[in-house]
């Protein structure tokens, strides 16, 4: 670790009393009061008469340009794998679907590990190399755990990440795969953070707290000076993301404070904040008009990286923040984020991860509903990528597990949703058919099987095309949609059971109507299980079709 003298003064002000600590050291909390959110404070005057901007405009591009606003006091200290200076695409052809001219996507996928934690993880990292940290601790529902993990690796920082077990194995193999400990929990992610604390407690190691982390908050800030840049120094009239714990906007918001601060900007931006509506508790309470959020004990998304069910006290933030600046919260259900995951390929050719198109997804509704109007810039926040490591690097030993599904009986842990009922059915189950005639449905219920890795699925468009993909794989479980164009999905179950080899292949159906009496009698005794697109998470169909397999 190499110190220099303090050239700057970074002052950590409390968001509940406003006492003022020197920024020496992280703190855990507000020593006045006991807050455990304080907010970074420089000397914005300062740098302004100083002639900063002018100097930062000579520095290559790139996230650290802006040091001076960042929490850390010497530069030789920090960890970079050229984060930042991501693309500002304009957005012309979803925009014209829309009706929105000036649609612009902030795309964080070209970051080193393709998505906008890169930003958290490279600050992070630079203030516990600069702290002479050399072990550390993290929760996380993916994305975080597989950045901390590549930029501990290049500081020569030992990383813990705890994930829960909602989160696609590709990711915890990405995490693992730059040589960190990857602990698996069998629970929510808020009682993850709980396990991860109480690790940390008892090893006496560092616990990278969130958005309750000066280095977090600050890293998501550098998002509204690029963006600022971009667009030859103007605010956009809105800034959308989708969120778990919401550090992303309440960071982004504090950029572009100081942005106005510095004389570079007149205004900020209204805030568009998106959830999942399975674990929506912001926009719940948003919608309620309450500015205190209640947690939701059973997140029902299939969508991991969104399901903080305990938002806390960064709910009231960005509550006083949309009240401030303007904005608005909206939720968006897992079958919405697929098509809008489709339309987004579609139009700009920009394939995303399931949490970012929950973000379009609100987009769609808040544009379509006029909250958003059509000569408005609006600035996305487009993170995350599609595609998974490479399964065959580690093998299957890469994690270990910690399962606290029965400690306690405060917390009501979710089961582990359709990948858990596969696994149960993994003795039997081996070769899958889907029938779907929907590109993006079919796709969708395509990785939900495959995130696995030990499932070889098999798509057919269409009722016909199933028919004869059955007859040609003569698989071990059938999934089919029922309303299709050519022959719908009563036809190829009549057609299953009339077949003497196969008709003891059981059949889940998905189904996006309301059955009537007299289809559910025509089902009765055929199907194996009914699920209901949009919510074809439900665990306890799920446990029912699960049962009926084994």
């Amino acid at each position: 670790m190499k110190q220099a003298p303090m050239t700057k003064r970074i002052d950590l002000e409390c968001v509940h009393c406003g006492h003022i600590t020197p920024f020496i050291k992280p703190v855990p909390a507000c020593p006045n009061c006991g807050e455990n959110i304080l907010k970074a404070r420089y000397d914005l005057r300062a740098l302004r008469e100083s002639g900063w901007v002018d100097v930062m405009l000579r520095r290559e591009p790139g996230m650290w340009r802006y040091h001076e606003l960042l929490p850390l006091y010497n530069t030789e200290n920090i960890v970079s794998l050229g984060e930042g200076w991501t693309p500002l695409l304009h957005a012309k052809n979803l925009g014209l679907q829309l009706g929105l001219k000036n649609l612009y996507i902030k795309d964080e996928r070209q970051g080193p590990t393709a998505s906008f934690k890169d930003r958290q993880a490279s600050v992070a990292v630079s203030v516990m190399r600069e702290q002479g940290i050399t072990e550390a601790v993290v929760a996380s529902t993916g994305n975080v755990a597989i950045a901390y993990s590549a930029f501990a690796a290049r500081a020569g920082i030992k990383m813990w990440t705890f994930l829960t077990s909602m989160v696609p194995g590709e990711k915890m193999r990405e995490a693992a795969i730059y040589g960190g400990e990857v602990i698996k929990v069998t629970g929510t992610y808020d009682q993850a953070k709980i396990v991860a604390a109480s690790f940390a407690e008892s090893r006496g190691l560092f616990l990278d707290k969130g958005i309750k982390s000066v280095a977090a908050v600050e890293s998501m800030k550098t998002m509204a000076f690029e963006i600022a840049q971009q667009l030859n120094w103007k605010s956009p009239d809105w800034f959308i993301q989708s969120v778990s714990g919401g550090m992303g906007p309440i960071g982004v918001a504090k950029g572009f404070e100081e942005l106005i601060q510095l004389g570079l900007l007149d205004r900020s931006p209204a805030l568009g904040v998106v959830q999942s509506s399975g674990c929506a508790p912001m926009v719940r309470a948003w919608k309620n008009g309450q500015r205190v959020a209640t947690p939701v004990d059973n997140p029902q998304t299939i969508i991991a990286t969104l399901s903080t069910g305990n938002p806390g006290r960064a709910y009231e933030l960005l509550y006083d923040l949309i009240g401030q600046n303007g904005g608005a919260m909206e939720d968006a259900t897992d079958e919405e984020a697929f098509n809008a995951t489709r339309m987004l390929a579609e139009t700009e050719g920009l394939s995303v991860e399931p949490a970012t198109a929950v973000a379009f997804a609100g987009l769609i509704k808040l544009a379509r509903r006029g909250i958003i109007k059509p000569h408005e810039v609006v600035v996305i926040n487009c993170s995350g990528h599609t595609f998974p490591v490479e399964t065959q690097i580690l093998g299957d030993q890469f994690a270990r597990q910690v399962d606290v599904s029965d400690v306690g009986k405060r917390v009501s842990v979710p089961e582990e949703g359709l990948l858990a009922a596969l696994e149960h059915m993994e003795t039997r189950v081996r070769r899958i058919v889907v029938i779907e005639d929907n590109v993006a449905a079919g796709r969708l219920i395509t990785r939900i099987l495959q995130a696995k890795g030990k499932y070889e699925v098999h798509l057919a468009n269409g009722g016909a095309e199933g028919v004869l993909l059955i007859e040609r794989v003569n698989p071990d479980l059938v999934i089919t949609d029922l309303m299709m164009p050519d022959i719908d999905g009563f036809k190829v179950i009549d057609a299953l059971k009339a077949d003497e080899k196969r008709r003891n292949i059981p059949v889940i159906v998905l189904t996006a109507k309301e059955l009537t009496t007299r289809e559910r009698e025509r089902l009765s005794g055929q199907i194996s299980g009914l699920l209901q697109k949009g919510s074809f998470m439900d665990e306890d169909l799920l446990q029912s079709i699960v049962d009926a397999l084994t």
